[in-house]
C-alpha cells in the first residue's frame, strides 16, 4: 500500500506539473485582457459602452495571443533551465566534490546506489541555521544542499537522514513541481505589476476617465452626463473589471502554493526511512532542527523547499509544511521511531571546515542516531 501511495503520489505531481503550466497560459491570457481593458477604457473607447470596450479588449487580446504564447513559453523555459543558478547565487550555495569532503559525498552516493538512482551534486551553504533542500529541474541540474550549521550540529546518521529525505523528493518529482510553481507564481506576479502601474500611470496622467481624485470620484454619467451609453462609468467599470481579474489571478497564482500537498513531507520523511531503515535519526535530526531553520538570505521560494519553512502568526496559515511535531509524531505512529532524551538534542562539536580537503569524522567511530 505505501508503494502504491508513492507512485500515485509521483503521477499526481507529473499532472499537477502540466496543469500549473496550462494553468499559466490561461491566467497570463487573463491578466493580458485586463491591460487590454485599462488600454481601451483609457483611450479612443473612453466615452464608449463597456461591452464595446469589453469587446475591443477582447480584440487586441486574440491579436497579440501568439506573441503571449512564444513570450510566455520562452519565459518558462528561460526560468527553468537557469534555475538552479538563481537558486545558487540567492543563498550562496556552492559545490563540493568528494574530494573537498570525502565523508559527506559518500553518504549521497550510497544512500543513491541504494536506491538505484544517479547521485546528484552536494552543496553547501554558510550559514548557521539547521536546514537543507533539494533543487533542480532535470537530471543535470539536481542537487541537495546543506547549510554548513546542519553539518556541524547533525550527527552522520542524522545528516544522512536529511539527504534521504531531500533525495525523495528529488525521485517523487516533489523539486520539479515546486519550481514549476514558483515560475507560475512569479510570471503573474510581473504581469499583475504592469497592470497595476499602467493604472497608476493612467491616475497621474490626470484623470481622462475622471480618475485624478480616485475610482470615487469618477464620472459616472460621463461628460455632462450623458456620452454614448455610459460614458466615463463604463471606462470606470471596465477598469474595475481588470482590476478584478488581475486580483483573481493573483489569489490562484498564491493558492497554487497552497494546493500543493502537505503530504510530501510526510512521503519524504517516511522515504527517509525507508532508505536509511533508522526512523529514530530522522525524528532527532527535525526535533535538532526545529526553531533553528530560518536561512536569513534565503527567499521565501526557496525556503518552502526546504525542510524546515518556519512560519508564524498569520503567515502560518500559508505554510507549506506540517509542523515539526506533527511529522515526528507520524514518525512514532506508523515507522516505529522514538523521542530522544532531551540531553541527545545538544549541539554536536563543530566538525573541520568544509571543503579543506579533510573528511571530518573520517576514523570516528560510527556515531548512534542520539550522538
Amino acid at each position: 500500500m505505501q508503494v502504491f501511495g508513492l507512485y500515485s503520489h509521483i503521477r499526481a505531481n507529473r499532472w499537477r506539473s502540466g496543469l500549473l503550466i496550462v494553468g499559466l497560459f490561461l491566467l497570463v491570457f487573463a491578466v493580458a485582457y485586463a491591460i487590454a481593458l485599462v488600454i481601451a477604457a483609457a483611450g479612443e473607447l473612453e466615452d464608449a459602452p463597456f461591452d464595446v470596450i469589453a469587446w475591443a479588449a477582447l480584440d487586441s487580446l486574440l491579436f497579440v495571443a501568439p506573441g503571449l504564447v512564444v513570450g510566455t513559453a520562452t519565459w518558462v523555459a528561460l526560468s527553468l533551465a537557469i534555475n538552479a543558478r538563481v537558486v545558487d547565487a540567492v543563498t550562496g550555495a556552492r559545490a563540493i566534490s568528494r574530494e573537498d569532503d570525502p565523508r559527506l559525498y559518500r553518504m549521497l552516493e550510497n544512500l543513491c546506489i541504494s536506491r538505484g538512482m544517479p547521485t546528484p551534486r552536494l552543496k553547501i551553504v554558510q550559514s548557521d541555521a539547521l536546514n537543507a533542500f533539494a533543487s533542480g529541474i532535470t537530471q543535470k541540474q539536481y542537487a541537495v544542499t546543506l547549510t554548513s550549521g546542519l553539518v556541524a550540529a547533525l550527527d552522520d546518521a542524522e545528516i544522512e537522514a536529511v539527504m534521504a529525505h531531500e533525495l525523495t523528493h528529488i525521485r517523487n518529482e516533489d523539486v520539479r513541481l515546486m519550481m514549476i510553481a514558483v515560475v507560475v507564481v512569479g510570471v503573474i506576479s510581473f504581469v499583475g505589476e504592469i497592470v497595476f502601474r499602467s493604472l497608476r500611470f493612467g491616475a497621474i496622467r490626470g484623470g481622462r476617465m475622471g480618475m485624478g481624485g480616485g475610482l470615487g470620484g469618477a464620472r459616472v454619467g460621463g461628460r455632462g452626463g450623458g456620452g454614448r451609453g455610459g460614458g466615463g462609468g463604463a471606462a470606470v467599470i471596465a477598469i474595475l473589471v481588470a482590476i478584478a481579474i488581475v486580483l483573481v489571478a493573483w489569489a490562484l497564482s498564491i493558492g497554487i502554493k497552497l494546493a500543493l500537498s502537505r503530504s510530501r513531507e510526510y512521503l519524504a520523511d517516511a522515504g527517509a526511512v525507508e532508505l536509511t531503515k533508522n526512523p529514530d535519526a530522522m525524528i532527532s535530526a527535525l526535533l535538532k532542527i526545529r526553531g533553528r531553520a530560518d536561512i536569513e538570505r534565503a527567499p521565501a521560494t526557496v525556503m518552502e523547499m526546504c525542510v524546515e519553512n518556519p512560519r508564524v502568526g498569520f503567515t502560518a496559515l500559508l505554510s507549506t509544511h506540517p509542523t515539526i511535531e506533527s511529522r515526528v509524531e507520524a514518525l512514532v505512529r506508523n515507522a516505529g521511531g522514538r523521542m530522544p532524551p532531551p540531553e541527545a538534542l545538544a549541539p554536536q562539536p563543530p566538525p573541520a571546515e568544509l571543503g579543506d580537503g579533510s573528511a571530518p569524522g573520517e576514523d570516528a567511530s560510527p556515531r548512534g542516531p542520539w550522538g
